[in-house]
C-alpha cells in the first residue's frame, strides 16, 4: 500500500593518514578545519568525503579523507599496529548521531564525535572520543574517550581508496564498514525507531494541535507500523476533522480495507478519488488510488 514520503520522515522511527608518519600542520599553514570539505583551498591527495544515512528519523554522518594505498604497505607499515590512529587522513574522522544510538550495547548520546582506531593484527579497538574537531591523533586525550570496544578486522576485496558505508540491516540498525586495502572493519548501530516515533508524535500533537496533515501522518504511519487500528483511526478522523481533502480521506479508506470494511472502503476512495480529481491533482496522487480501488473491487 503506498506510503507517502513526508509520514516516513515524520515518524519512523542513521577513517590513516596519507603516511602514518605524516607531520602535524605546519606552522603558518591553513588550520586543520580549513581543510576540510567545503574550505579545502588546493587539491589534496587523500580528499574529503562523506555518508549519511537515515535509520528511521536518525540521521548517522561519517565525514572523513580518503588515502589511496599507491602501491603501498598499508598495515603494520604505514599504519602501524598498536597506536591510535585517526582512521582515515588529515583531521581525525568524525561520525555524528542526531539522536541517541546503541553501540556495543551502551547507549551513545546524540553528537558528535571523533572515530579512532588501534589496529592490531587480529582485533582493532574502535574509539569514540567527545573532542570532534582535532588534527590526526596528535592531541587525542583518551580520558575525553565515550566508548572503546574490539571488532575483528575481516578479509575483503582490494579498496584502494579507504571508504566508509552505512549499510542498514533493519528499520532499526545499520553497520558502519570501514574498507581499505584488503580489510574490512564494521559495528552495528542501534536505533530505537519505536520510541523516538513515540516522542516525536506526542510533540507535534502538542505543537500542532489543528493541523490536519500532522494526525493524517500519523494514522498513515501507524497503518505501515501496525499500530492498533483503533488509534490509526482516531488519528485520521482528528485529521477529518480538522480538514477534509484527497489524502487523509485516502488514508481513512486504507485503514477501513485493512480493518476488513471493503465496501467502505471503496466507497471512501472513490470520494477521494473524485476530490483529487475536481482539484486537478497530478497522476502522483490519483494513481495509488486508481490501483487501490481497482484491486480491492477485484477482492484484492
Amino acid at each position: 500500500m503506498p506510503v507517502s514520503p513526508t509520514a516516513l520522515v515524520l515518524f519512523a522511527g542513521l577513517l590513516c593518514s596519507g603516511a602514518a608518519a605524516s607531520a602535524a600542520v605546519p606552522a603558518g599553514s591553513a588550520t586543520a578545519t580549513e581543510y576540510a570539505g567545503d574550505d579545502t583551498f588546493f587539491p589534496q591527495r587523500s580528499p574529503w568525503a562523506s555518508v549519511q544515512q537515515t535509520i528511521g528519523t536518525t540521521i548517522i554522518t561519517i565525514e572523513y579523507h580518503r588515502p589511496a594505498v599507491r602501491g603501498r604497505a598499508i598495515w603494520g607499515s604505514l599504519v602501524p599496529y598498536h597506536e591510535v590512529w585517526r582512521a582515515g587522513a588529515n583531521e581525525a574522522t568524525t561520525i555524528r548521531f542526531s539522536d541517541n544510538v546503541r553501540i556495543n550495547d551502551q547507549e551513545v548520546k546524540a553528537g558528535l564525535y571523533s572515530l579512532f582506531m588501534i589496529p592490531r593484527p587480529d582485533v582493532w579497538t574502535v574509539i569514540l572520543n567527545r573532542r570532534a574537531k582535532q588534527w590526526g591523533a596528535y592531541e587525542y586525550d583518551p580520558k575525553q574517550d565515550v566508548l572503546r570496544f574490539e571488532v575483528r578486522p575481516r578479509s575483503n576485496g582490494h579498496t584502494d581508496w579507504l571508504t566508509y558505508a552505512l549499510d542498514p540491516t533493519s528499520d532499526s540498525t545499520a553497520y558502519v564498514q570501514f574498507l581499505w586495502e584488503k580489510l574490512r572493519v564494521s559495528f552495528l548501530v542501534e536505533v530505537n525507531v519505536e520510541a523516538l516515533a513515540s516522542a516525536r508524535m506526542k510533540k507535534l500533537f502538542a505543537q500542532r494541535p489543528n493541523d490536519w496533515k500532522v494526525y493524517c501522518d500519523a494514522a498513515e504511519y501507524g497503518l505501515e507500523q501496525g499500530i492498533p487500528l483503533h488509534q490509526a483511526l482516531a488519528w485520521v478522523d482528528r485529521s477529518l476533522a480538522i480538514q477534509q481533502n484527497p489524502t487523509n480521506l485516502a488514508v481513512k479508506a486504507r485503514l477501513l480495507h485493512e480493518a476488513g470494511q471493503r465496501p467502505e472502503a471503496i466507497a471512501l476512495m472513490e470520494k477521494a478519488l473524485q476530490r483529487a480529481r475536481a482539484l486537478k491533482q497530478s497522476a502522483a496522487v490519483t494513481s495509488p488510488m486508481e490501483s487501490d480501488l481497482a484491486n480491492w473491487r477485484q477482492g484484492r
